[in-house]
């Protein structure tokens, strides 16, 4: 389906969930003197803007990061207000991150990032942003990561992050992550997905906890970011988490479990 456009959510708390743990992952993982492959299966176009229509729309942006900043959920030195800081230094103070700026930050000479999105319009955004720094390919992501791995270097991270627009994602996803590690188990693999009220994800992580009990479920919780809106929480599930994941998961969670009603 190529109808999401993450414009509109750009921002929201589950960008915050996930983009603060991808950043905090990369971080630890380039602390080591060793080449890293960063791929990912739905990058979108990368860099999205706070005050555009669409963000203002849907409020989601003023929701999330424009709260929890104020709230001062994350110092100066954290990964993630590092790239925040980076990208608005470079594109403005209404800039905000995709996952591929948040990993490009990190990125280090002899790391590889390889790109993958299908929408035309967010695939040419995504190469004219990223310029020679990665490799975007307009591409089935799916059929990227099975493709392309193990990478060379053969450490890395991948992170799967679909729309999930149809019931049919959540069953893809899973049978990914479990192919994936088959052909890569050395590899970070890093599965977003979101809380809905119907709970379409709970099928989807017990067939996963089933199959990798090793893996780590973080899951958030926060009131819809308007009347009607379906998104309740969002979720992570790492295959082989990095040192620090799981202390800084907990302070997300303290965070997120004490975060006030948002007034508009």
């Amino acid at each position: 389906m190529l109808s999401y456009q993450h414009g509109y959510h750009a921002g929201n708390l589950a960008d915050v969930h996930k983009h603060a743990l991808l950043a905090c992952m990369l971080g630890y993982l380039t602390k080591k003197d060793k080449p890293l492959s960063y791929l990912e299966t739905h990058a979108g176009r990368g860099l999205y803007r706070l005050d555009a229509a669409e963000a203002l729309k849907t409020g989601e942006a003023a929701a999330g990061i424009g709260r929890v900043e104020g709230l001062g959920w994350f110092a100066p030195e954290h990964p993630y207000s590092v790239a925040l800081s980076r990208v608005r230094a470079a594109h403005g103070a209404a800039a905000y991150p995709g996952s591929p700026l948040v990993a490009q930050g990190a990125m280090r000479a002899g790391d590889r990032m390889t790109l993958a999105e299908l929408h035309p319009q967010e695939h040419a955004a995504l190469t004219d942003l990223m310029g020679g720094a990665a490799q975007v390919l307009k591409e089935d992501g799916l059929k990227m990561a099975l493709r392309l791995l193990p990478p060379e270097p053969k450490r890395g991270l991948l992170l799967i992050d679909p729309s999930y627009e149809v019931k049919g994602d959540y069953e893809a996803a899973a049978k990914l992550v479990r192919q994936v590690h088959g052909r890569w188990a050395v590899g970070v693999i890093v599965l977003w997905y979101p809380i809905l009220t119907s709970g379409l994800h709970r099928a989807m992580i017990a067939r996963l906890e089933t199959a990798l009990p090793d893996g780590v479920r973080h899951e958030v919780r926060f009131p819809p970011a308007r009347d009607g809106h379906r998104m309740v929480g969002s979720g992570l599930f790492v295959v082989n988490a990095p040192f620090g994941f799981s202390s800084e998961a907990a302070r997300l969670s303290r965070l997120f479990d004490t975060l006030p009603p948002f007034s508009g």
